[in-house]
């Protein structure tokens, strides 16, 4: 059996950091793997470095038949039998490109349809008809998308994202950072979806509270919503922040940083899993997240960080000053959370769970090219 995962650019984000992972570990799997891709991206070197054959395929804009053509020609001569799309654009091109080859399309939701265009509002509620198999994150997304589109409903599944967690133990010594108290950070790309601003609406508290720290978001300026990243630069200056608050953009080393923090503060609008979330608790320090539906499934209401009520900076505030007031029962609750954590969400149970997939979907009315 041959999977072809298929995605757009190679840059730093939840989606692309958990392929990388998979394809880092191919030798996990029972399945042969190749990556077709449209875009280089900043962790271009890291893909093709795992050694796993790439190929980059870049349509002309609008719907590129020919691009159709050129990828039933790959897949077909590659004698791939699934091809998992982490898009729906590129499930499409898939879908298109393999009428009459017998070879499965998989789509995986990474996301919700908040701020999709009228292109890809179009393109998306077509193939969640038509894959052969939807992947949601969570079940609070998946439920969202049963309650607001038409497809069969025996055709998704659940299948939490997978973190390869050994990096943590072969991270590469990073940059340090000095603190006059705290070191703390988030991670997390600004664009929408993410609320970066209420924690930095937290952090004038928590100067106001006497607390010395120093602050550190991780995160590339989306060049699509620059507005996100700059509103909080401003809010950081007019604030009188700028001692505190570090943006550092898109890290290498995000494990290294974690291990150096004292805490990991976190605020989202509609995440659908929380990758970041899952990596710093599985460092093993205190984490803060909002209570938003998704966030209370991944930390099991609460068990695994401290939960605050959405965007109630004031109630923020007062969980951590109890962590200030007695860290040691909160960083214990930490390392007990690390521990089970990696146990429920490493990159070996995610590819268990596609293996199983793939295998039941390669056995049904598969045929070559």
């Amino acid at each position: 059996m041959k999977v072809a995962y298929f995605l757009g650019a190679l840059n730093r984000g939840g989606m692309e950091t958990l392929l990388l992972d998979i394809l880092s570990r191919a030798d996990l799997t029972s399945y042969q793997i190749i990556c077709i891709y449209r875009e280089e991206g900043v962790i271009s070197d890291l893909y093709k470095a795992t050694g796993v054959p790439m190929f980059k395929m870049i349509p002309r804009k609008g719907m590129d038949l020919s691009y159709v053509f050129r990828l039933r020609k790959l897949l077909c001569r590659e004698k791939v039998n699934i091809v998992h799309a982490q898009h729906s654009l590129e499930a499409c091109y898939a879908w298109l490109a393999t009428r009459g080859c017998g070879i499965k399309i998989v789509q995986t939701f990474h996301g919700y349809d908040y701020h999709q265009t009228a292109k890809g509002r179009f393109f998306m509620k077509w193939m969640i008809r038509h894959a052969d198999l939807n992947i949601f994150v969570s079940e609070v997304q998946k439920s969202y998308y049963e309650k607001k589109y038409r497809f069969p409903r025996n055709q998704s599944r659940v299948v939490y994202n997978g973190i390869d967690f050994a990096k943590f133990e072969q991270r590469e010594k990073g940059e340090s950072f000095e603190s006059p108290g705290l070191l703390m950070g988030s991670v997390g790309n600004f664009v929408p979806g993410r609320d970066q601003i209420t924690i930095c609406r937290f952090l004038v508290l928590l100067k106001k509270a006497g607390i010395p720290f120093r602050f550190l978001f991780v995160g590339r300026k989306d060049s699509r919503y620059p507005r996100l990243y700059d509103e909080c630069v401003r809010f950081c200056e007019t604030a009188g922040l700028q001692d505190e608050v570090c943006f550092l953009g898109t890290r290498s080393d995000v494990p290294s940083l974690l291990t150096q923090w004292d805490a990991f503060i976190y605020s989202t609008e509609h995440d659908s899993f929380g990758i970041a979330v899952i990596e710093a608790i599985a460092a093993g320090i205190p984490v803060f997240v909002n209570d938003w539906e998704v966030m209370r499934e991944v930390t099991e209401e609460g068990r695994l960080a401290v939960m605050y009520k959405t965007k109630e900076v004031e109630q923020l505030l007062s969980s951590f000053l109890d962590f200030y007031a007695h860290p040691e029962k909160y960083r214990e609750k930490a390392r007990k959370a690390a521990f089970y954590i990696k146990e429920k969400y490493g990159i070996e149970k995610h590819m268990e769970a596609l293996n199983r997939l793939y295998t039941h979907l390669s056995g049904v009315g598969n045929k070559t090219c």
